[in-house]
């Protein structure tokens, strides 16, 4: 293999650069494979050509372009998400531009390439009655039904993202006093979430039906393996489309496996838990991230509105002194 081909710096850039340079966690080089497999796939289907056989010549800014518009626009992508992949992106062309001289005009055309703004919305969660409705959506029955019923539990309590809930091991679980599942998270942080005793009580059971070593996946697949991402999509949208049928508020809510963290989130503020505490349960790098749930519950807001008085002020509106004062408030 050439040194200097797409598939040999694509091979360089995970082990030299992302592995043994930077010391990359488990969850971006989980990241950065997804794009790079989006990536490949979409230069299949375009160019007829396999991942083996691409030259960097290929991979011009114009084809990175189309590749981030057919994210958002085929895939269904949120623009966050759209943002993320060309980090990837970024960081090898980056590590090319660098090692491969020749390629530096086309490697920084790619880099010139800047993330897409978009409007932070509201948060979506679920209120208590929703999230009951969604936990009592999978059949106990049978052996699917009870892993899934565990695993919402676990994730509505604990607000583990994603990656920490599929990644959970039987070792990273402690029954008995003071219960809690151990994860290494985003960022490199390690943290302990408790379990409510309800929540302890079904996990436990769960765990001893199923035969297992410590590193075994604590929600495994069908086959035993890991949940993927798009299972894990999979199992809650199937179990949220049973929920709405008893849950009418459901049906207008888009709900996807976030949005789980986003409701043990919400449960904790509405309990008087403070933002800061939040902030150490959930993961986050600061408190100030928390803040998204304050912005995402009217109900907050409205105890807030209560506390107000009423100034006992006139209302006036302001009056520019200068004309062109006056034209930039017309603007």
């Amino acid at each position: 293999m050439n040194a200097s081909s797409f598939p040999a710096l694509l091979e360089r850039f995970f082990t030299e650069r992302l592995l043994n340079q930077m010391g990359a966690s488990p969850h971006t080089i989980a990241a950065y494979r997804d794009t790079f497999r989006l990536f490949l796939r979409f230069a299949l289907e375009r160019l007829g050509t396999a991942p083996c056989k691409l030259r960097m010549e290929d991979l011009d800014v114009k084809f990175v372009s189309r590749f981030l518009d057919h994210l958002e626009n085929k895939r269904g992508n949120s623009t966050r998400t759209r943002n993320n992949r060309l980090a990837a992106l970024h960081s090898f062309f980056q590590f090319v531009a660098i090692h491969e001289p020749a390629l530096t005009l086309q490697c920084q055309r790619v880099l010139a390439l800047p993330s897409k703004r978009f409007t932070r919305a509201p948060v979506e969660f679920l209120t208590d009655e929703e999230t009951a409705a969604l936990v009592s959506a999978p059949d106990p029955r049978k052996w699917i039904g009870r892993r899934d019923k565990a695993l919402l539990l676990v994730a509505v309590q604990t607000g583990l993202r994603n990656s920490e809930i599929t990644s959970l091991c039987r070792r990273d679980v402690e029954f008995g006093v003071g219960a809690h599942v151990y994860c290494f998270g985003k960022g490199r942080k390690m943290r302990r979430t408790p379990l409510r005793p309800d929540v302890a009580a079904v996990l436990k059971e769960w765990m001893a039906q199923q035969d297992g070593q410590p590193a075994d996946p604590v929600f495994p697949s069908s086959n035993g393996g890991r949940l993927s991402a798009d299972a894990l999509q999979h199992l809650v949208a199937k179990h949220v489309a049973t929920a709405r049928l008893h849950c009418l508020s459901l049906k207008a809510k888009k709900v996807k496996p976030h949005t789980l963290r986003h409701a043990a989130a919400m449960a904790l503020l509405h309990r008087g838990v403070d933002l800061s505490v939040i902030a150490l349960w959930l993961g986050h790098e600061s408190p100030e991230t928390t803040q998204i749930y304050l912005h995402a519950d009217m109900q907050l807001k409205e105890q807030a509105l209560a506390h107000a008085t009423a100034s006992g002020l006139k209302p006036d509106r302001f009056r520019p002194p200068d004309p062109l004062l006056a034209f930039l408030e017309s603007l």
